[in-house]
């Protein structure tokens, strides 16, 4: 069994609300083992009070960085000094950016460029430029802690889904350019391969953006797809080709 991931996870306080830390820690889980877990913000500022707890409970390290000119950022510059000293020690297989900053474009860039995943987290207002730095770019939005709150209140099973964007002909277009560069003579492509190329085409996208789990009932809905399942030679296990309707 490949061993998991070491993950590197640097959070900036300023930027990141609070009340998502729990469900981005089990999301990152997905990736690989978050081993080094940093939060960076003027502890001083009474409005970072409430991350205490969270801090506790997810055992991540605040990390004191004093606001020492009014308009300057501290906490950027000391968010891409550590991942540096992180990226040269060796220590990290990967990175994980907690911003929704564009400050960390180029951070994102020179890790990847080292060989490095880096996984961006932020919320929908994310500057683009920042977003395509990464490999893979996950919206806060759908993570979905305050369905969760909500439906622990209401006694609801089955909160609404949150989204952040919807299947619009950008998104179909990019599904079918993607089945057509793998597809076979007969216009067959696998559906494992086109998931990856569409995340290489363009990292935010996750098939939770638009309220579906997984790419499959995506694919589905759109009604522009065919999909034939095929028997792994692996017992229960199906293989999922899909080609578009002719």
């Amino acid at each position: 069994m490949e061993k998991d991931k070491t993950l590197a996870v640097l959070i900036d306080g300023d930027n990141i609300p609070s009340k998502y830390i729990k469900e981005m820690m089990e999301e990152l889980a997905k990736y690989g083992n978050p081993t080094i877990k940093r939060i960076y913000g003027d502890w001083t500022n009474p409005h970072l009070s409430k991350w205490k707890k969270v801090l506790l409970e997810n055992a991540i390290t605040p990390m004191q960085q004093y606001g020492y000119t009014t308009g300057k950022n501290a906490t950027d510059s000391a968010m891409i000094i550590d991942a540096m000293d992180i990226l040269y020690s060796g220590k990290a297989d990967g990175f994980c950016i907690a911003s929704s900053d564009s400050d960390f474009t180029k951070l994102a860039t020179r890790i990847r460029e080292a060989g490095l995943m880096v996984i961006g987290i932020g919320e929908k207002k994310t500057p683009n430029p920042f977003i395509v730095a990464c490999d893979k770019f996950v919206y806060l939005e759908i993570l979905g802690s305050d369905d969760k709150e909500e439906a622990a209140s209401t006694g609801k099973t089955k909160p609404k889904k949150k989204t952040v964007d919807t299947v619009g002909p950008s998104t179909i277009k990019l599904i079918t350019q993607s089945v057509n560069d793998l597809a076979d003579d007969d216009g067959w492509a696998f559906l494992g391969d086109v998931g990856s190329l569409i995340q290489k085409k363009q990292p935010n996208f996750d098939a939770r953006n638009y309220g579906f789990e997984k790419l499959t009932p995506l694919i589905k809905a759109t009604g522009k797809f065919e999909i034939d399942q095929r028997d792994s030679g692996k017992g229960r296990y199906k293989l999922i080709y899909i080609r578009t309707i002719r």
